[in-house]
């Protein structure tokens, strides 16, 4: 059995065109993983990288412990079931399970051992001697799985293997591979383009859109807690509905108001996660709402809406709608304006009622209306706090404590100002006091309520803080984003400093043979890369290599400052940046190329030599928007 790697995986072909992008995951062994996506989303061809049926353009694939980017496919022991089933037509299925055993030179009689096995898992037995055109779709996929699963691997990969069956043997095939997945208990990673397939089989899901993994999570994840509109569109039959809102607060309620002119109102409590920048009743937002978490009365609350169609299935009833209350005629342009309501045993409504959609307030999701982000994460990105600058002070969340220089000197003269905190910014210290209002439990996490007047400061806490509790914190200043009349005066400083430079190489004789060199250059200084990595830039852009410019990027932590009788980068202090918590050296190459280094607060050097490891350098191209290595 064996867990799977797939580090900044690229596919880009001759013309350009990216099909994967940056696809990155760890997969345990015995997980049942699944691709899904609409066509061209870059799923099929993952999974080909995967098999070695495609060549992988930048990053690193692992099968095991072992990286498999050059390694032929019948190296990999894995095992691929096809869309099309792919059976040799003149062979019968014994032959057919049988053959890729014979091609490894097996004994005969471990050949029959293995292909009887999984004939009995399979219940394919008594069709062993018939060809592949005396048997149904389904009988057939069971053979390519069989052909599969005689081999032992260590993964299955499956590319849309039901396709091809009708709905009700889809259903029941779904069952019999995700049954074939417990009893192996082996790896599956299985693409698919059907959500419902995705959420019933996978144990976690992978969602792909135009070649960019939206995101990877478990089915009643992706389905609770969409990262975004699309993934909420996808996820779900049929697939939720989205309108054109605006939030405006009034005190413990939140008014969700529709383009239509119609409102609902919700709890803040509800919505508290949201930032408060967005419930001022005039920035445009997304409200979506799951067919299925809409209840329908008819007596005059909730959201009208007049009832365009109505399908019954047995227990389930679909009902098709506009809002507003005259039927007319539908067009494209009343699009934003339907509604689709999914209900259990109910058969009163019919074509022409006017009815009203009450939406579950403990199932609502907001998107931002221009990214189409949620707003609602498990862990909020980031508090909007209003602060008020005085002589070299900073008044905010109930508390004046000192204003951090570096702030300072960005803001000038404003006296009011507008911090986005992180909640991972939040550290414990004596500042600020909030009450803990209540602590909630999330992805592993503490998830701090702290009580700021009407509003919440989030914030990830330790396992000793408690409800009701008194809590003392400072905040992390570097990772805080400043603004001021709505314009961004301090951005957040990142982990990473990225530089650019070239690349090269060197060759020497070493115990009489011939050895290459790869480098880093940046200016005059030269840092030696990786062999790995030398031969990874090497293989992506050939001989064009040592002509392109390249983006270094290295963890702000890993740079050190040398004597200038060691190699380093010769680097000129312009300005000191005093954060409270960290202080920062902006600096200049000689070639003009500025960026921040960590300092100490009492350094007065104005020439420095900096100095960081070939072994924690991220290679990006300049050309395109790939990482290398």
């Amino acid at each position: 059995m064996a867990n799977l790697k797939l580090s900044h995986i690229y596919k880009v072909y001759d013309n350009g065109h990216k099909a994967v992008n940056d696809f990155s995951i760890d997969i345990a062994d015995r997980e049942f993983i699944v691709f899904v996506g609409p066509s061209g989303c870059g799923k099929s061809t993952t999974l080909r990288m995967i098999a070695g049926l495609e060549t992988i353009t930048a990053g690193d694939l692992f099968i095991g412990d072992t990286l498999v980017n050059d390694m032929e496919p019948k190296d990999r022991d894995i095992a691929m079931v096809f869309q099309s089933y792919a059976l040799y037509p003149h062979m019968s299925v014994y032959e057919n399970m049988a053959f890729g055993l014979r091609n490894r030179k097996m004994p005969e009689a471990e050949i029959k051992e293995r292909v009887m096995k999984a004939a009995k898992m399979l219940d394919i037995v008594d069709y062993l001697d018939r060809k592949p055109k005396q048997m149904s779709g389904g009988q057939r996929q069971r053979v390519a799985l069989g052909r599969a699963l005689v081999r032992d691997p260590k993964v299955f990969l499956l590319d849309e293997p039901l396709s091809n069956l009708d709905a009700k043997l889809r259903a029941t095939m779904r069952a019999e591979i995700t049954a074939l997945h417990k009893s192996l208990n082996t790896t599956f990673i299985y693409v698919t383009h059907d959500q419902v397939e995705a959420m019933t089989m996978g144990t976690r899901i992978v969602v792909m859109k135009l070649g960019y993994v939206q995101q990877i999570d478990t089915p009643m994840n992706l389905y609770n807690s969409p990262y975004n509109k699309f993934v909420a569109g996808f996820i779900g039959t049929p697939q939720m509905n989205f309108f054109d809102a605006t939030l405006k607060r009034n005190n413990d309620k939140v008014t969700v108001a529709f383009s239509n002119g119609d409102s609902i109102d919700v709890p803040y409590e509800a919505v508290s996660k949201i930032d408060k920048n967005y419930l001022d009743g005039e920035k445009p937002v997304t409200f979506g709402i799951r067919p299925e978490h809409i209840d329908i009365n008819k007596d005059g609350e909730g959201l009208k809406f007049i009832v365009t169609g109505v399908e019954r299935l047995g227990n389930e009833t679909i009902i098709y709608g506009k809002l507003g209350d005259h039927l007319g005629e539908f067009t494209m342009k009343d699009e934003g304006n339907a509604i689709v309501v999914k209900l259990v045993d109910r058969d009163d409504l019919a074509v022409g009622d006017v009815v009203y959609a009450q939406p579950k307030q403990n199932k609502l999701h907001f998107f931002d209306a221009e990214t189409e982000i949620t707003l609602i994460h498990k862990i909020p990105l980031y508090n909007t706090v209003a602060a008020q600058i005085g002589a070299d002070t900073l008044v905010a969340l109930g508390s004046q404590t000192a204003l951090p220089e570096a702030i300072g000197k960005a803001i000038s003269k404003k006296d009011k100002i507008e911090l986005a905190i992180p909640p991972q910014a939040i550290v414990k210290g004596n500042d600020f006091r909030l009450r803990v209002a209540r602590i909630e439990k999330t992805d592993g996490k503490n998830l701090a309520y702290l009580q700021d007047g009407e509003n919440y400061l989030f914030a990830i806490a330790d396992d000793d803080v408690s409800e009701g509790d008194d809590y003392g914190f400072s905040l992390l200043y570097d990772k805080i984003t400043v603004k001021a009349g709505g314009e961004t005066i301090v951005e957040p400083i990142g982990d990473e400093v990225s530089l650019e430079g070239r690349f090269s190489k060197k060759e020497a004789r070493e115990n009489g043979e011939r050895v290459l060199h790869f480098y880093y250059d940046i200016g005059k200084y030269s840092i030696e890369a990786e062999k790995e990595n030398g031969y990874k830039i090497n293989s992506i852009d050939k001989d064009h290599c040592y002509v392109y410019t390249y983006r270094y990027a290295v963890d702000r932590d890993k740079i050190r400052t040398v004597s200038a009788g060691e190699d380093g980068l010769d680097v000129t202090v312009i300005e000191r940046l005093d954060y409270k918590n960290v202080c920062f050296a902006k600096v200049r190459t000689e070639d003009g190329q500025e960026f921040l280094i960590k300092t100490d607060k009492n350094s007065t050097d104005s020439i420095l030599r900096i100095a960081f490891d070939g072994a924690d350098v991220s290679v990006y191209s300049t050309r395109i928007d790939m990482k290398l290595c």
